[in-house]
Parts: C-alpha cells; sequence; structure tokens
C-alpha cells in the first residue's frame, strides 16, 4: 500500500512538472506579435475591423466605419456660427462647411488629418496596433500595482506611418489578461513632449471594450519611456489632465 502511494504521489510529482515546463514553453513562445494579437482579440473580439462606432470628446463628435478594409473617420465640430465636418477615409480629407466641401489649404490638411486619426486611433486601442507601418518589440515584463505587464516598444516605419512616424510607444499589456491598462509615448511636434496614460472606467460596448484615461507628464524630457511606470507608482508624475470618451455608439456591421 505504502509503495502504492509513493508510485501515486511520485506521478502526480511527474505530471505537474510536465504541465509548468508546458506553461513556461508556451510563455517563452509569446513574441510581441502574439502578445497583440491576443490583445486585439480580447479587446475587440473581433467586432473592431466591422463596425460603426461613434462617440463623443471634449465637445466634438467622432464617428468612424470600418468594413472590409474600407474605413472612414469623422469628426463634427459645432460653434455659434458653423458646424465643421472633417472626413478622412481611404481616398484622403474631406471638409464640409454647414454641408457645402470646401478646399483645404495644403498647409493644414496635415494637421487636420492628424487630429481626426489620432482621437480615433486612442479611442480604439489596441486595435490599430498591427498596421504595417508598426513594428513591435518586447521588452520584457513589468510590476505595476503588483500586477505583471509585457513590456511593448511600437515604432513607425517612414512610409506609412503618418506625419508622426518617429514617434515611440511603450504598451504595458497585463500578462494574465492581455488588457492593454497603461501606454507611455514620445512625441516630436509643438517642441515635444512624453506622457503616460493610466486606464480606468473600462466598459464594454457590443463586445469591444473601451477605457478613459489619466493623463501624466513626468518633470523632465531626459527620460526613458520605459522607466515612466516607475515614476507612475512613486506618485512623481503629474496628471494634467484626463481623456474621456462619452456616449460611446458601437453598431456591429
Amino acid at each position: 500500500m505504502k509503495s502504492i502511494i509513493i508510485l501515486f504521489s511520485s506521478f502526480l510529482l511527474i505530471l505537474s512538472c510536465v504541465e509548468n515546463k508546458e506553461v513556461e514553453s508556451q510563455q517563452k513562445a509569446l513574441t510581441a506579435q502574439t502578445i497583440i494579437d491576443k490583445a486585439i482579440d480580447i479587446s475587440c473580439q473581433g467586432n473592431c475591423d466591422q463596425a460603426a462606432i461613434e462617440f463623443t470628446f471634449r465637445d466634438r463628435i467622432y464617428k468612424s466605419k470600418r468594413e472590409q478594409g474600407d474605413y472612414l473617420l469623422e469628426r463634427f465640430k459645432t460653434d455659434s456660427l458653423n458646424e465643421t465636418h472633417d472626413v478622412l477615409s481611404n481616398s484622403g480629407l474631406k471638409r464640409y462647411k454647414n454641408d457645402t466641401l470646401v478646399t483645404v489649404p495644403d498647409s493644414l490638411e496635415v494637421n487636420i488629418s492628424d487630429g481626426v486619426n489620432s482621437v480615433h486611433y486612442f479611442a480604439q486601442l489596441p486595435f490599430g496596433l498591427n498596421a504595417s507601418a508598426v513594428h513591435k518589440k518586447l521588452l520584457g515584463e513589468d510590476i505595476i500595482k503588483g500586477q505583471t505587464y509585457y513590456e511593448i516598444e511600437v515604432t513607425f516605419s517612414e512610409e506609412g506611418g503618418g506625419t508622426d512616424f518617429d514617434d515611440r510607444f511603450v504598451y504595458w499589456i497585463h500578462k494574465e489578461n492581455f488588457t492593454l491598462d497603461y501606454l507611455a509615448y514620445r512625441y516630436a511636434t509643438n517642441g515635444g513632449g512624453i506622457r503616460f496614460r493610466e486606464a480606468y472606467n473600462i466598459r464594454t460596448v457590443e463586445g469591444i471594450r473601451f477605457v478613459d484615461y489619466n493623463n501624466f507628464k513626468p518633470a523632465s524630457l531626459d527620460l526613458k519611456l520605459e522607466d515612466l511606470d516607475k515614476l507612475f507608482e512613486k506618485g512623481e508624475l503629474k496628471l494634467l489632465s484626463k481623456i474621456e470618451t462619452e456616449n460611446i455608439i458601437v453598431e456591429i456591421l
């Protein structure tokens, strides 16, 4: 009887070791690409590339429509005199004033396009991180508020990477849940800067995950993006603003 117990215990120990090695092997096999793929799957549930989305951000209405590779990104801004409607699509930028198509000066086209695209980009992260101009690199793992995260660097090719192709991002993706909970980026426009964002107010609409952000700024630009999470935990980042998307409506196409 004793020999049977010992044999059974040995079998359980061997089984446990095999399972642990399988888990370790799977974790080691994860790359920046597979982690981003999992994060997009969790966030989108297969719906982001076949959806019409509407939300309000800072008193402006934003709408997007994506279907079979075609996209339409819109922004509506209303003041006491006019409604300005910007439309960015596969065919370029169009601007309407009170439903009348107007000519956009070359000097403004990039700024308008970037303004429309950037709001949609942040609102629907991590969707969009598999664009052809995006380069991803797994930097390692880190712990924020007691939770383990994959730390992924994102850079862009000059071709297809937009006017801000030299911007650099770091994303912290939860190791077990594969949710994008923190991000940092360095930008060059308007003199340059660094930001760190913390996701909150997490909700799901028609299977798509949306978050708001606490938007932080460090005291110095002479910092590595991947170190900002440590400064965040020490309370050494200044809260600049809150990035809030409201009145979210999603229609799956």
